[in-house]
């Protein structure tokens, strides 16, 4: 079991009734996104953070480690965004920092600074509501919410299956490599690329032939997967608590910004 998965089952905030979650998840993402501003997604971070870590008491460092993953991402982003380059002999426009290079000229401009703070700000907003979401709510829990919102069963059953799939995946992965690595299959580069050709290879076979499985007892089953259904009542508070927040996330935006 991935331990995101097993945070989402035993986390404090399990027995929260998951529309709850979700629609703190959405409201605030929505808020974050729609201001565009970096105050409002910095107080965003934090807010879905104290509900991660005081609320739902993920370790800090698990918590920590997550939010390094989509920093690659995000800092390879904004480095197209910071630098800038034009002909050596055009005007910059009001620039931070510049260096000539050969017939051109590498620049930081002002405004590359401020589209790119807003950029960071916005996603690290935007990734904390969605950080607490999947470490507080199964993904059964999650697609019983989509269920009761009439989307299509095509598509929420297309959501379970990729999920099932991926600890499908990492337990043959696992299993497969474990036994190359007790024959002696890693021991030299040539062997390596021969392992890993052929993980890669057995990993494709025995998807494939689980997918068939799966297939056929769901066609015993009448087509049907079996869902999530748990009797969690709403609690009035947590509502006036999702309200109060986006209420003066939205009014902070309006007033002070």
């Amino acid at each position: 079991m991935l331990l995101i998965d097993k945070y989402a089952y035993i986390n404090k905030l399990a027995s929260v009734h998951p529309l709850e979650k979700i629609i703190l998840s959405i409201s605030l993402l929505l808020v974050s996104l729609a201001m565009q501003n970096a105050q409002i997604s910095l107080i965003t971070f934090f807010v879905m953070s104290a509900f991660t870590i005081l609320g739902a008491k993920i370790p800090v460092k698990y918590y920590a480690k997550l939010l390094v993953l989509p920093g690659f991402f995000l800092l390879s982003s904004l480095v197209s965004i910071l630098l800038s380059i034009a002909p050596a002999t055009a005007n910059l426009p009001p620039h931070l920092w510049s260096y000539p290079f050969f017939q051109w000229t590498l620049f930081i401009g002002v405004a590359s600074v401020e589209t790119a703070t807003q950029l960071f700000f916005t996603v690290l907003g935007s990734i904390s509501c969605l950080y607490f979401l999947i470490l507080t709510t199964s993904v059964q829990a999650i697609c019983y919410v989509l269920r009761q919102w009439r989307l299509p069963h095509l598509l929420i059953e297309l959501v379970e299956l990729t999920y099932r799939f991926i600890f499908m995946f990492f337990s043959s992965m696992h299993k497969i490599h474990l036994a190359q690595q007790a024959r002696l299959g890693y021991t030299s580069p040539r062997q390596w690329l021969h392992s890993i050709s052929m993980l890669i290879a057995s990993l494709f076979v025995d998807m494939f032939q689980r997918s068939y499985e799966l297939n056929n007892a769901m066609q015993a089953r009448g087509g049907q997967m079996v869902y999530w259904k748990e009797d969690i009542a709403y609690n009035k508070r947590n509502w006036i608590v999702i309200g109060a927040i986006w209420l003066a996330l939205v009014l902070y935006g309006g007033i002070f910004l």
